[in-house]
């Protein structure tokens, strides 16, 4: 066991194994359905951390995961970080250029890939963003063709492997994770995780107040564990000593339904297209949802008619929560509160919708234009700052960072909102303006510049209108080039965009304007344009081409 004060991860692993090494932990896979118990999969961790030793990883170094949600993937989230390593799971849906940012700023010293992800990671490949990754290991039991080189299939990695570790006792600030967020500027931000913020994540996550998971509950994150550690979920499940089921690559909801069914899932997340795909599946199609209490939705604000179709037609209850990377990430639930549940449905669910009440552990204040804080009164609103033991104070390796984010310890969300005089928390805008489509950033200022680097193009901004849903697309409006023929040059942005990024970043609609409304500094006035087309008709129904938001994709 780990030092006595220390609070670290893999308590919560010992406790599994020891209490309940017969709960299953079950994986949707390449290879078809795959299931073990807890005493199995411990066993595995403990060949995985050994073949990382020998492979040269040492305390501090970053192993790095490119990875969609199955059980191996699970088997890296206590491996690397209870031997002293750090665990940066890669969001294999960015670019190229921004994956190869990320890997050479992390330094990775091992990545670990999915087959199915092999080439793409073999196209972002670049000899100096990864001059410090030694080794490539491909998540399954064979290696496919690849230019990628120094790679071995993953069961012949930890194969013969002692399944015994020498766990190491470490501090409490040890670095244990790491995650980068995108913003709208500038390079992604790494945030990195001690054992100590994901300690109290995890405890703050489990009671009531938080996901309220217990040993009986039967768990399955549908939200990628390439982001914040699937909302900690791998973790607070195990600590819980509930079942694990994960649903592999690029889930369809009927293979979600399917594991709803035939495992018993009692509790499952993600962010709100997963559901609506899930409600239009089950239009059509018969399905026993009937194991399922709980939806966490987050990433994306929930829809009203999402959390009353659960509740009315399947008796499902839609937890809203929301959170950031700097977070680790959860840090509000939209529970009722006690004698709430006999309001009229309708405030019931205008409740729900909301962000919802501060999970305890932390704090928070909402700050207006001129430093003052803002009363909670439901109407007057401005940015969020948080504080808490797993909330970030930095950025890492971007000291610049830390005035503009970050102020005695708050963390400046960048989120306006108000707050009601309950406590409920709802955003009502962002104070940067990353587009969000399915749960995926879209960086606007990444396709303004790209677009006005077109020679038919004399402005160009980017924003993201409301879509049935994808909550947000993209829309470019475009004052073209005098000598610009606006037909051809509408192909010509879209496929450009196309081509440099990933094909659901195109924007839906380029709409020609003769100028962006600009502010009195001469920036770019977003909310003008975001007030007059806020209209789903722009982009209604229209689902992108090679759609990737759902992010399982």
């Amino acid at each position: 066991m780990p030092g006595a004060t220390a609070q670290t991860l893999r308590p919560f692993l010992w406790r599994a194994r020891r209490m309940f090494p017969d709960r299953e932990v079950v994986s949707r896979t390449h290879e078809g359905i795959h299931r073990y118990t807890y005493a199995e999969y411990a066993d595995r961790v403990g060949q995985l951390a050994n073949a990382l030793d020998g492979a040269g990883v040492e305390r501090g170094d970053r192993v790095g995961t490119f990875c969609w949600n199955h059980h191996r993937h699970y088997e890296t989230y206590f491996a690397a970080p209870s031997m002293g390593g750090q665990l940066h799971t890669i969001n294999p849906l960015l670019p190229d250029h921004h994956v190869q940012y990320i890997v050479e700023n992390a330094a990775d010293r091992i990545i670990l890939v999915d087959p199915s992800l092999v080439e793409k990671l073999a196209g972002a490949y670049d000899e100096e963003a990864f001059a410090s990754v030694e080794q490539f290991v491909v998540m399954g039991s064979e290696v496919p063709d690849t230019s990628l080189e120094n790679v071995v299939d993953y069961e012949s990695f930890i194969g013969d492997e002692d399944a015994t570790y020498d766990w190491p006792d470490l501090p409490g600030d040890q670095p244990a994770g790491m995650c980068y967020t995108s913003g709208t500027t500038g390079k992604p931000k790494g945030v990195e995780y001690t054992q100590e913020m994901l300690w109290s994540h995890t405890m703050a996550t489990l009671p009531e107040a938080g996901l309220d998971l217990r040993s009986s509950d039967v768990v399955m994150p549908v939200v990628p564990m390439f982001h914040v550690n699937a909302w900690g979920m791998p973790f607070s499940t195990t600590a819980a000593g509930a079942k694990h089921v994960y649903p592999g690559p690029s889930p369809s909801p009927a293979d979600l339904a399917s594991l709803i069914e035939e495992e018993g899932v009692t509790l499952t997340a993600g962010v709100p297209t997963v559901w609506l795909g899930l409600l239009e599946y089950l239009e059509e199609n018969d399905a026993d949802l009937s194991s399922l209490e709980t939806i966490v939705i987050g990433g994306s604000a929930a829809p009203k008619s999402v959390i009353r179709r659960f509740d009315e037609e399947y008796d499902v209850d839609v937890l809203h929560a929301w959170g950031m990377t700097e977070m680790s990430p959860i840090g509000t639930v939209a529970r009722l509160k006690p004698g709430m549940e006999s309001l009229p449905a309708e405030e019931r669910y205008d409740k729900q919708a909301k962000q919802g009440l501060l999970i305890p552990g932390l704090e928070m204040r909402v700050v207006g234009d001129g430093g003052e804080e803002l009363p909670w009164d439901g109407e007057a609103f401005g940015e969020l700052h948080v504080r808490g033991p797993w909330v970030t104070t930095e950025y890492f390796e971007r000291p610049e960072a830390t005035e503009e984010d970050f102020e005695d310890g708050w963390l400046k969300t960048g989120d306006v909102v108000t707050v009601d005089e309950e406590g409920y928390v709802k955003i009502v805008d962002r104070a940067k303006d990353v587009i969000k489509s399915g749960g995926e950033w879209i960086s606007s200022v990444e396709l303004e510049n790209a677009l006005m680097a077109h020679d038919g193009v004399a402005e160009a901004t980017v924003v993201g209108v409301p879509h049935q849903r994808w909550q947000e697309r993209p829309v470019a409006f475009v004052v073209p080039a005098a000598s610009a023929d606006e037909e051809s040059l509408k192909t010509e942005l879209v496929e450009m965009v196309k081509s440099e990024f990933p094909k659901w970043w195109a924007p839906d609609e380029v709409v020609f304007i003769e100028e962006v409304p600009k502010t009195a500094t001469g920036k770019f006035d977003k909310k003008v344009l975001r007030n007059q087309y806020d209209d789903e008709s722009l982009v209604e129904g229209k689902a992108p081409e090679d759609a990737a938001p759902d992010a399982n994709d």
